[in-house]
């Protein structure tokens, strides 16, 4: 090895040799055509200068021994190919991409909804995370407007509990599965619902024709009267039967693809609230940046909150009414895809709270392993979970019932409220984090009012609930950490996901040939080039400019450094946590 590095320094310094005499020669042969020196003189500077470019292309063939490509030694500067054979400058790793986020702790559940999570993810081999959200979500949607809870004991600040939720993983990682799974109480209400409805359609349908009937006798019997001067009594007879049956209006809990008109109609037929569910979250929120989605944007910030109203006026449509805007959502997203929809968030392009309002916000570590679980789902503990739905769904929408902490468990939120509110405070987040965190105390009073629900409380939120709610803010605030860390770090993550797929790139490479690649994240110049000046500051690769023939900017080029050991290698490239969809 010490052979190999003694023949790099050596040849190094033959190549800087024959550089500069090439260049010299070059220069001297320049300056003498300027000054119109005589033929004889320009043909000795012409031979000198030919001898110069042999001897440096002489050494190509021991250059490219060495794993330097020949056309490189031809384009490449002095600085930059001193650079690539400098066998002293050594790649250095990139720092990990993501914070950690901590793990899931079943604790965090009643005894019963942590059973059936471990259940779900047992058999379906993914993370509990997912289940978890999911399940707590869709508890909030049922719960709706029912109930709300009051944070503070002597203010009118009063919370509805209708989480957002969104699941971050990759395909790998079940997501859809594990959504599906946790559906399964809701989905049961809504069939449940949906079957009603249909025994009510055909009451519907009965009764409609039995007042056909009705009115048919009552007409003729109108008529008798009014052929006998008896007018009020007809007219009293016809009025009996004027007004139609009302249609049922059918119950709905779940919502997947809807125009916000039409949400809004839904809301006022289903006043408790509804759940937005949606496999994946990307197309929706992708949506919503768009300008001419804003009327849209406005709706669902609104519906978040749960206790307002919204009016649309439209030409055409009319003028629409909400008197209740409650909607909870739950879907999933791709690594691929959070970053670049958070950075607006990050940016401030889209500060309006949206991306901060999905507080139920997981990012869990990839599990790498995998085991065959074959099985039935266990029918005990999805029984007693629809049991729970069920309670709290027929448990009446009117009066709505606002409830306080107990006393104890009073202290012990505004212990952590104090905390957390002098932590955002400091000003030490990061502005787009502190925004998500702000938000937060709704999250953990509506988790502590959904917990004691569960277990049958009514009248006050009480301790054990409280601290389990509590025990969700750590968590959630490390996987907040690591979603927006994705997007402040987006040049680190770039530069990562351009190492992790560089036999894919020419070399020499530059800037447009990593865009044409169409790399998640990487979708403008500015990030790709922010990208490449981390990779180019941990030393893996060197960048340098080559004049172009059109006389404008010189063209940026990147090459992968090169060691005494053959080809730019890394302890592990691989990005933890953020692979991508594309893999051209």
């Amino acid at each position: 090895m010490t052979d190999l590095n003694d023949r790099h320094e050596h040849l190094e310094s033959e190549i800087s040799d024959a550089l500069e005499a090439e260049r010299r020669c070059e220069r001297e042969l320049g300056e003498a055509i300027a000054r119109g020196d005589s033929d004889e003189v320009l043909k000795d500077l012409y031979r000198d200068w030919d001898d110069a470019r042999a001897a440096r292309r002489g050494m190509e063939p021991e250059v490219e021994a060495m794993g330097i490509p020949p056309e490189l030694t031809g384009e490449m500067p002095e600085y930059a190919l001193l650079s690539y054979l400098n066998p002293n400058i050594q790649p250095r790793p990139l720092p990990v991409g993501l914070p950690s986020a901590m793990t899931w702790d079943y604790d965090l559940l009643p005894d019963a909804l942590s059973s059936f999570v471990r259940d779900v993810a047992e058999r379906t081999q993914c993370p509990p995370d997912f289940v978890s959200v999911a399940l707590v979500v869709e508890i909030g949607s049922v719960v709706g407007r029912k109930f709300t809870i009051h944070p503070k004991r002597h203010d009118d600040w009063a919370v509805v509990p209708n989480p957002w939720g969104c699941v971050i993983g990759n395909p790998a990682t079940m997501k859809s599965p594990a959504l599906n799974q946790a559906m399964f109480p809701l989905q049961s209400l809504e069939t449940s619902a949906r079957e009603q409805h249909t025994k009510a359609m055909t009451e519907y349908k009965t009764g409609s024709e039995l007042l056909e009937l009705e009115r048919k006798v009552v007409k003729d019997k109108a008529r008798k009267l009014l052929e006998n001067n008896q007018k009020v009594g007809a007219q009293s007879l016809l009025e009996s039967v004027v007004e139609d049956i009302p249609p049922p209006i059918p119950r709905r809990h779940i919502v997947n693809d809807t125009t916000v008109e039409k949400l809004g109609e839904l809301l006022n037929q289903n006043p408790n609230g509804l759940l937005l569910a949606r496999d994946e979250l990307s197309g929706w929120l992708a949506r919503l940046q768009d300008e001419r989605w804003a009327a849209d944007r406005a709706f669902y910030l609104e519906c978040s909150e749960g206790n307002g109203e919204y009016t649309y006026d439209r030409i055409g449509r009319g003028t629409l009414h909400i008197s209740s805007c409650c909607l909870s959502i739950i879907g999933g997203i791709q690594p691929s895809r959070i970053a670049s929809l958070v950075r607006g968030a990050v940016t401030g392009d889209f500060a309006d709270g949206l991306m901060q309002r999905f507080q139920l916000l997981v990012w869990p570590d990839d599990n790498r392993e995998w085991q065959l679980v074959d099985r039935w789902p266990n029918h005990a503990v999805r029984e007693y979970v629809k049991g729970i739905f069920h309670d709290l769904d027929q448990l009446p929408d009117e009066p709505r019932l606002a409830l306080h902490f107990t006393e104890e468990a009073q202290e012990l939120f505004n212990t952590w409220y104090t905390e957390h509110m002098q932590e955002i405070r400091r000003g030490e987040l990061h502005p787009a984090l502190q925004a998500h965190f702000i938000k937060m105390a709704k999250t953990i009073v509506s988790l502590a009012l959904l917990f004691e629900l569960i277990v049958g409380g009514r009248e006050a939120v009480g301790l054990v609930a409280t601290a389990r709610a509590l025990g969700w803010a750590d968590y959630l605030k490390s996987h907040a950490g690591r979603v927006y860390g994705a997007a402040i770090n987006a040049s680190l993550l770039g530069a990562r996901l351009i190492l992790e797929r560089r036999r894919k790139l020419p070399e020499p490479f530059t800037p447009r040939d990593v865009m044409r690649k169409g790399w998640a994240g990487l979708d403008s110049p500015a990030t790709i080039n922010d990208a490449l000046a981390i990779l180019a500051e941990h030393h893996l690769v060197i960048r340098y400019e080559v004049k172009v023939e059109t006389g404008g900017r010189p063209s940026a080029r990147f090459v992968w450094r090169r060691t005494p050991h053959g080809p730019m290698v890394t302890e592990n490239p691989n990005m933890s946590g953020h692979p991508t969809d594309r893999t051209d």
